[in-house]
C-alpha cells in the first residue's frame, strides 16, 4: 500500500449537492491537518463563526460572498485565503460552490 494519497480530481468527490443543502467529507486527517471538502447548494450559507484552529479556505469551484472578520468579498473559483484563529467568518453560495477548508490543529 503506497504511503501517499492521490485524488486526481476533487471536484469528482463531490458529485451532486442536494438542494437547500451543505455537504462535507473529511477525505484526509492526521496529527496536524485535517482537510475538508464542502458542497453548498447555491443559497445556502456557513453563518458567521470562530474556530480555534488557523484555517485556509480555497474555492474550488462556484461563487460566494464571504466575510473574514470586517470585510467582505466576492469569491469565486481560484479565491484562496488564510485565517487564522478565532476571526469570525461566515461564507455565502451565490451559486452552486465546491471549497476546501484545511484546519490546522
Amino acid at each position: 500500500m503506497p504511503d501517499y494519497l492521490h485524488y486526481p480530481d476533487l471536484l469528482s468527490e463531490i458529485r451532486d449537492i442536494p438542494p437547500e443543502s451543505i455537504v462535507s467529507r473529511t477525505f484526509f486527517q492526521d496529527e496536524r491537518v485535517r482537510i475538508i471538502l464542502f458542497g453548498f447548494a447555491a443559497g445556502q450559507e456557513l453563518s458567521e463563526h470562530t474556530s480555534s484552529k488557523s484555517a485556509i479556505l480555497h474555492i474550488l469551484k462556484g461563487e460566494a460572498r464571504l466575510k473574514l472578520g470586517q470585510d467582505e468579498f466576492d469569491a469565486k473559483a481560484g479565491a484562496w485565503a488564510h485565517m487564522p484563529p478565532n476571526l469570525p467568518h461566515s461564507i455565502l453560495a451565490k451559486t452552486p460552490l465546491i471549497m476546501l477548508l484545511t484546519l490546522f490543529e
